[in-house]
């Protein structure tokens, strides 16, 4: 059989090559934005079998089990790890198209140098292999991350965090990659949410503060913004699935708050009009921290009522939305532009219909510094070749392509760096593509600059982060 993934693979210009093999190759790794176990970093964690470091969390791999027939007990469920695994040999075959398929024989070839196509007539041989490996001592968590050239990262962490696992890491000088937290507030906005007041109890434990009064809530909010940056946090998120802009006044939101903690229903109105103030003041907040902002927009969440009761979200359930918001977006945008309290802010749309409208949107709002508003990396359902590409030639047709801030996993997986690879793959193609139809000289000085500002230095210098 044909070697998959061979060092061609994407590559298919001479220009193209020479981008990837001279310039992006082996560029380091900053992943400003996964959702890694903070706490298995921290203690290194050691990984049992492939099923524990693969296929656990993974909620890409879980949503292609379930469309191949696959039922949930080998799934989530109880089934053994070795079924488990066997399950998803079996479903790799069938994933023509699906670039879990380039994924999957990404990490098994970089990692564990098998370069056969997994199916479940090897999956016995490729099991063992696998987990004959990772007993050795570089496959703990630490160790995966430095051998995929990872300078540094952030995780994603929610403010009612006791943030202990980045400060251990912090005082911890053995190990020089640079872990950092993103605040993401979510359910600081959500006041529909019924788990919200038992939100608010576990914030004013972890600030200190008791939260009897809206005054009380901001300030206890800014104390959690102050420990995050003094553990490193350079990066705020969040999650935006509806409308999330109304204009209101502070009065109005005071009310809205007490209303809520004397157990009265809200209005959808009230709900906007309170997630439109939060994220006004929060967008203050981050711009006087010199902080980032990402807003990721789009995301239809726990459409399956019975799966979510029966197993959680984050488990394969979720969508994309289908409602307009350039006029929300501008609108917040421009509140917080006028009073010059706009932070630097990444946007991702999941639609890829708002592909064009976001990175327009983007131009609106630029200066201070390079890129300060970007169109952030296809997200989720688009972080394929097709949508990779898309993404960036929308980015490029109506603003500045050599300013973007590049890749990120967005991964649960110790073994899903390989996606940077996959994406350096993917720009180099894109711009070789460019090179060869003659829309840019053939200059390896500038075009190979470039290539590495997108792989590193970009986000590097947009987080003002030393190496």
């Amino acid at each position: 059989m044909a070697t998959l993934i061979d060092e061609h693979y994407l590559l298919d210009t001479d220009t193209a090559r020479t981008l990837f093999f001279d310039y992006a190759k082996d560029m380091p790794i900053f992943d400003y934005h996964c959702h890694l176990p903070v706490q298995e970093i921290a203690e290194d964690k050691r990984f049992t079998n492939m099923t524990e470091l693969w296929l656990s969390g993974d909620h890409y791999k879980w949503r292609a089990l379930r469309a191949n027939g696959i039922t949930e007990d080998y799934i989530t469920g109880d089934k053994s790890d070795r079924e488990k695994f066997q399950k998803w040999a079996e479903t790799v075959p069938y994933l023509l198209g699906n670039p879990l398929f380039q994924w999957t024989q990404l990490e098994l070839k970089r990692y564990f140098n098998i370069n056969e196509m997994l199916s479940g007539h090897n999956a016995e041989t490729v099991w063992e292999k696998c987990n004959e490996i990772i007993q050795q001592p570089e496959f703990s968590a630490r160790n995966l991350i430095k051998r995929s050239n990872v300078s540094a990262l952030c995780t994603t962490d929610d403010p009612v965090d006791t943030l202990e696992f980045h400060r251990s890491l912090n005082e911890d000088l053995s190990f020089d990659v640079k872990v950092m937290p993103t605040f993401r507030p979510d359910m600081a906005l959500e006041i529909g949410n019924q788990l919200f007041i038992n939100w608010i109890e576990k914030l004013e434990n972890v600030a200190g503060i008791t939260i009897s009064t809206f005054d009380d809530y901001l300030e206890a909010l800014k104390q959690r913004i102050d420990d995050f940056h003094n553990v490193g946090c350079r990066l705020a998120d969040l999650g935006i699935s509806s409308q999330f802009y109304l204009e209101t006044s502070e009065s109005e939101i005071r009310n809205i708050f007490h209303k809520r903690f004397d157990l009265s229903k809200l209005s959808l109105e009230e709900q906007v009009k309170f997630r439109s103030f939060m994220m006004i003041f929060l967008g203050k907040e981050y711009s006087q921290h010199g902080w980032a902002m990402q807003m990721h927009i789009g995301g239809l969440r726990n459409t399956n009522t019975r799966m979510f009761h029966t197993i959680g979200a984050n488990t394969g359930f979720d969508s994309i939305a289908d409602f307009t918001f350039a006029e929300d977006l501008a609108k917040f945008l421009d509140v917080l532009d006028q009073s010059a309290s706009l932070p630097k802010t990444i946007l991702y749309c999941l639609n890829p219909r708002d592909n064009y409208m976001v990175a327009a949107m983007a131009g609106n709002f630029q200066g201070d510094v390079p890129g300060k508003i970007q169109f952030g990396s296809a997200w989720w359902f688009n972080d394929q070749l097709d949508g990779m590409i898309e993404q960036m030639k929308a980015l490029s047709n109506v603003g500045m392509f050599s300013k973007f801030i590049g890749m990120l996993t967005d991964s649960r997986s110790f073994l899903s760096y390989t996606r940077h690879e996959y994406f350096r793959r993917i720009m180099c193609h894109l711009i070789g593509t460019w090179v060869e139809r003659g829309d840019y000289p053939k200059d390896f000085h500038m075009l190979g600059s470039i290539v590495q500002d997108i792989c590193f230095n970009n986000i590097q210098n947009y987080l003002e982060i030393e190496r």
